[in-house]
């Protein structure tokens, strides 16, 4: 079988992959013939450049390691291009090799020294082994226009990832310090998004301009960029939600021994064993714009009415002290339970174990948290505000709007008060995730983002 395009013949009996037969070809002419042997369906190679990924976990480590490993399962090759350190070595994974780079540990500076070194080993891999497509994931790398356009014309096509904005970030901090949040201007991160995200936004600005392909996470996320940025009209720009692990966070299953075995030492844990007894659970870097001290003072007003209720709150972050004192202050610091970061296992227990998710964050480019509950078969309470209402309504939970503390207590007083309700939302849930919001279906959207891209 021969291809035969563009006045030019390649066989099939080369041995070497047809994308590195194209690089023997002019310039033009082989980013012509890999664009085409993409939309064809051939096997990529694909370098991710994230400036998180396991150990470093979190939102964006999560779905970049997962979406890597989705692709190499698919035949695809995939080279991780991040910021060394993190704390260890990240997983081994089939098809997917890691290059780790230095990067200054500055706020919001470390995206630019970071950027510039993912650059020089982006072409250094492309020179041993050639790139089909890079692919970005922003705000977290700050790449110049220049470097955009050197990326495109000495490597390959640049898809961009929108993970959301800094401007959006700092908006968050802003309606967080608004309604009392603590500390927002105590974290040195926090600070300096306050103090540089309309510098960093220019960097944004070069992603929509410069990326063949934008990807936002979100509708809203998608909405922001345009608002703020003023894309050309043939700004080319998907929505792609990122998916859960419906593997590790999956229902509980009442009639597996060893299931309720675990799930009744859970709830034994945080003294939620009575029959009147519910669970709230917060999951969530401990951090001002995720809104727990608003949550706190909620969850006061629902004690008051539901005094066997019980709140946990999972995760890391420099506010668990001063958090730990406002529960202790409004006579709720016995009825809440502040638990570091856990093992994916261990926290997918506890989705499956809580009652309802409660999550109040003042900005997202997504936000991952509540599709982690409803895969679990958890209704979720959560904002009416930026992307949530995509993923989350009253089927699966219920909305309340943002910043306002009596409107969050009376939400989640409201699926406390209907447990019926609550287990058909929590059906509902498990159903939404497994149809719209899982790894194959990002890999496959992915794909075709791919092959499109020049």
């Amino acid at each position: 079988m021969y291809w035969q395009t563009l006045g030019h013949v390649i066989e099939d009996a080369d041995p070497r992959p047809r994308f590195e037969q194209y690089e023997s070809l002019p310039r033009g002419r082989a980013l012509e013939m890999r664009a085409l042997g993409r939309e064809y369906g051939d096997s990529m190679h694909i370098a991710m450049l994230s400036a998180e990924y396991p150990p470093r976990w979190g939102g964006m480590g999560s779905t970049v390691y997962h979406l890597s490993a989705s692709l190499a399962a698919r035949g695809h090759r995939v080279t991780v291009i991040t910021r060394s350190g993190g704390g260890g070595n990240p997983p081994s994974i089939e098809g997917v090799e890691v290059i780790s780079v230095g990067w200054v540990p500055i706020p919001m500076a470390f995206t630019r020294s970071y950027g510039r070194s993912a650059l020089r080993a982006l072409k250094r891999l492309h020179a041993r082994n050639p790139v089909d497509v890079v692919h970005l994931h922003c705000p977290m790398i700050s790449w110049s226009a220049k470097q955009f356009r050197d990326c495109r014309n000495s490597v390959a096509p640049v898809v961009s990832s929108l993970h959301g904005s800094w401007l959006g970030e700092r908006d968050g901090l802003v309606e967080a310090s608004r309604n009392k949040e603590a500390a927002v201007w105590a974290n040195p991160n926090d600070l300096a998004i306050l103090m540089a995200a309309k510098h960093y936004a220019g960097y944004e600005r070069a992603a929509v301009r410069e990326s063949s392909i934008c990807v936002a996470n979100s509708e809203a996320t998608k909405q922001d960029f345009m608002q703020r940025y003023s894309p050309p009209e043939n700004w080319d720009c998907e929505v792609v939600h990122w998916g859960v692990d419906t593997s590790i966070f999956v229902p509980l299953h009442r009639d597996d021994e060893d299931a309720m075995t675990t799930h009744e030492e859970i709830r034994t844990r945080y003294n939620a064993t009575s029959p009147d007894s519910r669970l709230l659970l917060a999951v969530g870097r401990l951090a001002a714009r995720k809104g727990y001290a608003s949550l706190l003072r909620a969850f006061a007003s629902v004690n008051a009415a539901a005094p066997s209720t019980r709140l946990v709150i999972v995760g890391r972050g420099h506010l668990r002290s001063r958090l730990s004192r406002l529960a202790k202050s409004l006579g709720v610091g016995e009825a809440v339970h502040f638990e570091p970061g856990m093992p994916f296992e261990e926290l997918a227990g506890l989705f499956r174990s809580a009652d309802l998710v409660v999550y109040p964050s003042y900005y997202e480019g997504q936000g991952l948290i509540p599709l982690e509950a409803m895969a679990s078969g958890t209704p979720v309470v959560t904002v009416n505000h930026g992307p949530l209402p995509e993923m989350v309504d009253d089927s699966v939970g219920r909305l309340f709007t943002m910043g306002d503390e009596d409107s969050m207590a009376e939400a989640i007083l409201a699926e406390l008060g209907a447990p019926d309700a609550l287990q058909s939302k929590g059906e509902a849930g498990r159903h939404r995730v497994l149809e719209s919001y899982t790894y194959d279906g990002n890999s496959e959207r992915f794909e075709v983002i791919y092959g499109r891209a020049e």
